[in-house]
């Protein structure tokens, strides 16, 4: 016995129904395609709506980052750039020699006034290879160091895009960088480092 009768023929669609259901599922399907995952996954945006949601920046985020991913795939490697920013502090030196070899990367997506903190656990003496890019727009940072009651302020900066050098640890504890987003839109920062460090983390 059947839990439920079976419908009659007057109660199925006709055909013309199901081409009409059809069309209007392939139509939503392309309107979806054009205006939200295009701009949103590849940052093609022809209609110009991706760029009013917000997706188009998302997507050119997203695009940069696989480019330069299928790069470190290729050559495991990163090409400096020759504008090295000059720094005073002792603690943190420039690039010197051969392109390092990036053990680490991390990844922060900071949506508008958000902060994120990454550190390095450091012993004395040991040194870091670091280098951080801000895709999407510029980022104020805070490079500094704590631990064992001790405190120190590397270098700090506003509206900067990027940085990079050799971190050298003054004394044994986390040693590394704060960024913030002033921006009124969402800014991907990507922090590769390398070096003599037990290990990276994201404090907050």
């Amino acid at each position: 016995m059947y839990n439920s009768d079976m419908p009659t023929r007057a109660e199925l669609p006709t055909s013309k129904q199901l081409i009409r259901s059809t069309l209007i599922a392939l139509v939503t399907a392309i309107v979806l395609l054009v205006t939200v995952i295009f701009p949103a996954e590849y940052g093609i945006d022809p209609t110009g709506i991706g760029r009013v949601l917000g997706l188009k920046e998302m997507g050119d985020i997203k695009t940069q980052l696989a480019q330069e991913a299928a790069a470190d795939k290729t050559t495991n490697s990163l090409v400096v750039t020759s504008d090295i920013k000059e720094i005073e502090t002792p603690a943190i030196t420039e690039f010197q020699g051969e392109k390092p070899v990036w053990k680490d990367r991390v990844l922060l997506a900071l949506k508008p006034g958000q902060g994120a903190e990454v550190k390095l656990m450091m012993q004395q003496g040991e040194q870091a290879t670091f280098e951080w890019k801000a895709k999407g727009g510029a980022v104020n940072f805070d490079a500094h160091g704590d631990g064992n009651g001790n405190a120190i302020s590397y270098e700090k900066g506003r509206g900067a895009i990027e940085d990079q050098g050799v971190l050298t640890a003054p004394f044994t504890g986390n040693h590394g960088w704060f960024f913030r987003n002033r921006n009124d839109h969402t800014v991907m920062v990507i922090l590769r480092t390398s070096g003599e460090y037990a290990e990276v983390r994201r404090v907050f």
